[in-house]
């Protein structure tokens, strides 16, 4: 599709009409809309919305409630149904298992909900965080409002810095340049202006100079403008589907762990079915049993569980100065293997001093201050940190008369701003005798290409081939002590206003020297992040020299270091190798952060990218987790997926091992519960072949799963060993499968012993010493089955819930590793409980019964030896796959 189709009608005819057709036709003026028309028209063309992720309450929900495990769950409860249910007799009918595990999914999906919504209002009081405003006239006032109250017919005012909240024709422009990169996927910096177009066929959007589109942002100089289409009516909203979302790194390993799941379900239901069919003669109870197989397969409380870890892990990361505005964050910042981030205001201090201003040859130079203290009084773009230092200098004592005068002698003609490509900002300006001058002030490198000629003491000499080495024997050595040097420019033209084409034959005056001291606290944050074993890369847009002597100061191996003209050399392949070595990227664009950013994520990485300025965003975009902080740029913060409070790496260091706390303790679940869960479902698929009536009924087996499901609700809560934390962890389902393939038998050999125990031993001692099979009274055979079914639904649920306490952990449990108070209470509390349960009334309607007290010393034998078995393997285990949890 011709993206210049996807413009709103309204658009394309207004951008060929006269400013007055523009206001009769909508019904407004430079005064705004009343009071009366704003709701006219937000009636007739709809809200400022897009059904973005951040402000949808459909998309929160359709989060909530919809992942793999939760569909895996309502597939078994809509099944259950329909067996239990509808097919059966209406003496034999039982809704439970459908209605257990429905009530499951809305807990789940209900806890979920409400901590996205805290999420979301913990990140909403942080007005500047991510909430957009915009100046408008309405009845001839000008107000602040928020972005998604505006309407089509609004008169509205832009500045640098402002994200564009709607598709406008400008009726006003002072050297307005946007940036479209949020539409187009390109860098490039665009000038606007309000001129009515001539008509021309098949013309593409980025070709109106007159429109500018929702999701462009404002790079300098100011605008006025009426809006001409909102929300999904905009080109932005026709890019952009409704609740659509890449598939995170999240969703991608949820779904894997679901696939493993789904595939033991595959292999294990038919042979029940088939087992169980063949042995007992009744194929519907075949069916039912199986399908009873594939609800004890499934850890029910899964989504429950997670989101309840998610969440925890959420409210503890707030406590440490770090917002999470999308909790599916918090995986991949425990998972995060390299960090990217520029190193300006991470490493370094945010504000810059200016040390000196120097001609060509070094020696002090007053000129060179005064025109580039001109360029920055008169860049309309946003400020820098450079901009601030040099505007500091009329605060020098006896010298804020000057630069007042200063400031009076030279107007403002025009300007082109700064640009990322380009790394230099002109201005035009003239002075009281008429005289227009362009003053130029970026990147020595670029500057210099610029330029023909170099000033000396008033002397005008051209610049010779081995220029560039006079200009290195001048800075060098300030760059190799980490300085910054930008080079200043000017030449005298005749025009008013000023394109690219007039920046050449520029004459070379001198240099800007600043010096950017790193914090602190870097060198120490650096060697935390290492032994994280989260490897830091600087990708910035700095000279190399710069970034080098930054790095070696506080930690960062710089052996090699790869310039943004040198990267354009490799291929993808080749780059995919060179960012392996190399730790420091510089003089970078934004597409070439994300084309680092993209190969180490070819080559397997997690990786995060720290982000506060508007050249950071591209990069943002394609980081499996993006992270800002509270005094970036709007549009930063917008998009990013964690929020610091604090522009520090230590705050960042607590933030992922709190992280990586969170996806720990559910990988305790899911692997502990799952090959628990294999381990019972593998024994009662055996003892099926053999034993006479079914070792439990499909009830009692979702009631073991509910009630030990629902003991680990505790499990975000439990204490994590250092070990566990100190390197970043996949979130998939790979080492699943072997996980539960190796544990899992280990249960069924005392699974096993329990059914030769209950089968010829306690079931045969309380029902006269006899077999099952030598049992003619149908009273006594149904109290033989309720025995033998209830010793071994409390042997599961001993061995279940005990096992969490050897598996949770590397070391010995209770002894060098104990599991949180909470943990411990609950392990001991749901014993007590579930054992107790068969001495209740309640035991008769679940087919269960109470048994001898000498059963329990039997009991707590299999016990102790599955776990003293247990912990053995575990060693076994580590040996050979390096790893447990």
């Amino acid at each position: 599709m011709n993206k210049s189709s996807l413009l709103n009608n309204r658009m394309i005819q207004y951008a060929h009409k006269d400013l007055d057709d523009v206001y009769y036709d909508l019904g407004t003026s430079p005064n705004g809309l009343s009071i009366e028309q704003i709701e006219v028209m937000q009636k007739t063309y709809g809200e400022n919305s897009i059904g973005s992720k951040s402000d949808t309450i459909l998309f929160r929900l359709r989060r909530a409630f919809i992942n793999p495990f939760t569909i895996i769950l309502f597939v078994l409860a809509m099944v259950s149904l329909v067996t239990d249910f509808f097919l059966p007799s209406n003496f034999s009918k039982n809704i439970t298992t459908a209605i257990i595990i429905s009530v499951m999914i809305l807990i789940s999906g209900t806890i979920r909900l409400i901590q996205e919504m805290k999420s979301k209002n913990a990140s909403d009081r942080l007005d500047r965080l991510i909430n957009t405003s915009i100046h408008v006239k309405r009845e001839g006032v000008i107000i602040n409002v928020p972005a998604e109250k505006l309407v089509v017919g609004d008169y509205i005012y832009l500045s640098a810095g402002d994200f564009i909240p709607a598709d406008i024709r400008l009726t006003s422009t002072s050297d307005l340049f946007v940036s479209q990169a949020a539409i187009t996927g390109e860098s490039a910096i665009l000038e606007k202006n309000s001129d009515k177009h001539d008509y021309t066929e098949q013309m593409a959007f980025s070709q109106y100079k007159n429109l500018t589109y929702m999701g462009a942002t404002v790079i300098s100089g100011k605008g006025e403008g009426i809006v001409l289409a909102v929300g999904k009516d905009t080109l932005y909203g026709n890019f952009v589907k409704p609740n659509a979302q890449a598939s995170t790194s999240f969703e991608k390993g949820a779904n894997s762990i679901a696939w493993v799941m789904i595939r033991f379900m595959a292999i294990l239901i038919p042979v029940v079915f088939v087992v169980t069919g063949i042995t007992k003669g009744n194929w519907l109870e075949s069916f039912l049993f199986s399908l009873s197989i594939a609800v004890g397969l499934t850890p029910e409380m899964l989504p429950m569980v997670i989101t309840t870890c998610l969440a925890n892990g959420s409210i503890q990361m707030s406590k440490k100065q770090t917002i999470i505005r999308d909790i599916n964050a918090m995986q991949a910042f425990g998972s995060m293997d390299v960090l990217c981030m520029d190193k300006t205001g991470t490493l370094t201090n945010d504000s810059i001093l200016l040390e000196y201003y120097i001609d060509v040859l070094g020696n002090e130079s007053n000129t060179v201050l005064d025109l580039a203290y001109l360029n920055s009084l008169y860049h309309s773009g946003i400020k820098n940190p450079i901009d601030e230092a040099i505007l500091r200098c009329e605060t020098m004592p006896e010298k804020q008369a000057y630069y007042k005068s200063l400031a009076e002698q030279y107007l403002k003609l025009d300007e082109i701003p700064f640009d990322y490509n380009r790394k230099y900002v002109s201005t035009l300006v003239t002075d009281n005798f008429g005289k227009h001058f362009l003053i130029m002030k970026g990147d020595i490198d670029q500057v210099y290409s610029k330029c023909s000629f170099v000033e000396y003491q008033g002397n005008l000499l051209p610049i010779t081939e081995d220029g560039r080495n006079s200009i290195a024997a001048v800075i060098d050595e300030m760059l190799e002590d980490g300085m910054k040097v930008i080079a200043v420019a000017r030449k005298e033209l005749d025009l008013n206003n000023v394109t690219v084409l007039d920046e050449s034959d520029m004459i070379l005056l001198g240099y800007l020297v600043f010096f950017n001291a790193p914090k602190k606290s870097a060198a120490q944050s650096i060697t935390k992040l290492k032994n994280l074993q989260v490897k830091p890369k600087i990708l910035t847009g700095d000279h190399a020299q710069i970034a080098l002597s930054i790095c070696r100061r506080v930690g960062i191996e710089s052996d090699q270091i790869l310039t943004g003209s040198n990267l354009n050399n490799l291929s993808d392949l080749e780059l995919r190798q060179t960012v392996e070595q190399t730790n420091v990227f510089a003089e970078l664009t934004p597409s070439q952060k994300v084309r680092v950013l993209t190969a180490l994520q070819e080559n397997g990485h997690t990786v995060g990218f720290l982000g506060d300025g508007m050249n950071d965003i591209p990069a943002m975009c394609e980081a499996d987790v993006s992270i800002s902080v509270d005094t970036a740029v709007d549009a930063a913060k917008d998009i990013a997926d964690v929020i610091l409070l604090q522009k520090d790496l230590n705050v960042l260091e607590e933030g992922i091992l709190e992280g990586r706390k969170t996806f720990a303790n559910m990988q305790k679940y899911i692997k502990v519960t799952a090959s628990s869960n294999f381990g019972n479902i593998f024994s009662i698929v055996c003892a099926s072949a053999f034993l006479p009536f079914l070792p439990m009924t499909a009830i009692q087996i979702l009631i073991l799963n509910l009630l030990y499901d629902t003991l680990c609700i505790v499990l975000p809560w439990d204490q994590v060993d250092e070990e566990d934390i100190s390197s970043p962890r996949e979130w998939s389902g790979k080492r699943l499968g072997k996980f539960m393939r190796f544990f899992g038998p280990i249960s069924s050999i005392f699974d096993i012993i329990t059914f030769l125990f209950l089968y010829f031993i306690l079931c045969p001692s309380l029902s006269g010493g006899l077999l099952f099979t030598q049992l003619t009274d149908p009273v006594t055979k149904l109290q033989y089955i309720s025995l033998f079914q209830t010793g071994w639904f409390l042997e599961s649920m001993w061995t279940q819930v005990l096992i969490i306490h050897m598996l949770r952990t590397k070391k010995i449990p209770f002894l060098q590793s104990k599991a949180s108070t909470p943990v411990q209470l609950i392990t001991v509390f749901g014993i007590i409980l579930i054992s107790g349960l068969t001495f209740t009334r309640v035991a008769g309607l679940l087919g269960l019964m109470m048994l001898p007290a000498w059963y329990f010393l039997f009991l707590l034998a299999i016990v102790i030896s599955y776990m003293l078995l247990t912990t053995a393997a575990k060693h076994f285990y580590i040996k050979k796959y390096h790893e447990l949890i």
